[in-house]
């Protein structure tokens, strides 16, 4: 039996902005049914986060997702079952009042919501379903991780030592060798994947903020037969970087169509030509893109005591990072970057499009 695993859907990310809901859409109507449909796959596993805002639901972002995902459920037979993610939740230290649970109603045969912990059996193997651990719930959820029945785990699970986004590790969480009984754990959360030992992070199947450029999405496809888990990744991006140096490469000859339907940021590193630079972003202007971001001089930000020669124009994590390595200061800078980080995807989640 194979089975399809998505996560972090996110749904009405982004303040439920269209350009973002058509990229799902197509995804779903273009990638994901039809890879389903061909190879008979008929069961979805939702590792939680199936919306984004813990607090409201925007009606365009539902109407959307009826229309071109659970519609589709209904029509082809297809069964899912999720687990609760920490977005999912209205409370952060409780998970019983949810937004799957109030919404998804209509689609309750189609939609198994998995609120407490259990232990489900797909083609033989048994899985062991995990929803999000909170203040309430974590004993219950560790003496069910202890003492269930199972060879597989998929949780929403957060644990120290794995990438929250690519190149930022995660410094505070859960031991993951509480989950070394099991033969794999499928998780959501963290929205680019990564593995060690039996942890697999799974990844967004999305692209939602810069942090997410340049890292390739998958929607994921467990075969219980022989117990692999095999990705196929999601062809449509939306975050494009152009790192710009005009000694190593011609801008007047390069094709831009790759632009089209993109947010895209121009990094410069060298720019020896003006007349080229302003050439070739008169030329991304006129593709049809959602938006355009030039970096090319942080030096206005640097104070006195900061070696600017020790810091590199990179994307905003690894710039902070750089920033704050270079400052000089007795501060605690590992707690100064953890600060930096939080109030970064705070501030990504918060960006209107």
């Amino acid at each position: 039996m194979k089975i399809a695993i998505i996560n972090d859907t996110h749904l009405g990310i982004r303040n439920s902005a269209d350009i973002f809901l058509e990229n799902q859409n197509q995804f779903y109507s273009e990638i994901f049914f039809p890879y389903l449909e061909k190879h008979g796959i008929e069961q979805i596993i939702h590792l939680g986060d199936y919306y984004d805002n813990r607090k409201a639901l925007n009606i365009k972002a539902l109407h959307s997702n009826r229309k071109y995902f659970l519609n589709v459920l209904r029509d082809r037979g297809i069964k899912m079952d999720v687990i609760l993610g920490n977005h999912d939740t209205y409370f952060k230290n409780t998970n019983e009042v949810n937004s799957p649970k109030e919404v998804l109603g209509h689609f309750m045969n189609e939609v198994n919501l998995i609120v407490e912990p259990r232990v489900l059996e797909y083609g033989g193997t048994r899985f062991a379903m995990l929803p999000w651990i909170t203040n309430q719930n974590y004993d219950d959820s560790l003496k069910f991780v202890k003492n269930c029945k199972a060879d597989i785990l998929c949780g929403h699970l957060e644990l120290e030592g794995f990438e929250l986004m690519r190149g930022v590790t995660n410094k505070h969480g859960m031991d993951h060798e509480l989950f070394s009984r099991f033969e794999k754990v499928l998780t959501g959360h963290f929205h680019t994947s990564s593995q060690k030992d039996n942890i697999y992070y799974l990844g967004s199947q999305f692209e939602f903020t810069w942090a997410d450029a340049g890292d390739p999405k998958y929607f994921h496809i467990f075969d219980t037969e022989d117990r692999e888990l095999y990705r196929v990744q999601n062809p449509f991006t939306m975050f494009e970087k152009i790192v710009y140096d005009d000694t190593q490469t011609d801008y007047n000859k390069m094709e831009l169509d790759f632009l089209d339907n993109k947010f895209v940021k121009v990094v410069v590193v060298e720019k020896k030509d003006t007349f080229v630079f302003d050439r070739f972003i008169d030329r991304i202007q006129q593709q049809n893109i959602h938006d355009l971001k030039i970096a090319e001089n942080f030096s206005e930000f640097l104070g006195e005591n900061v070696d600017d020669e020790e810091i590199s124009v990179e994307d905003t994590t690894e710039l902070l990072d750089s920033y704050i390595e270079a400052v000089d200061t007795d501060l605690d800078k590992d707690r100064i970057r953890k600060s930096m980080r939080r109030l970064l995807v705070q501030a990504q989640s918060m960006e209107i499009v």
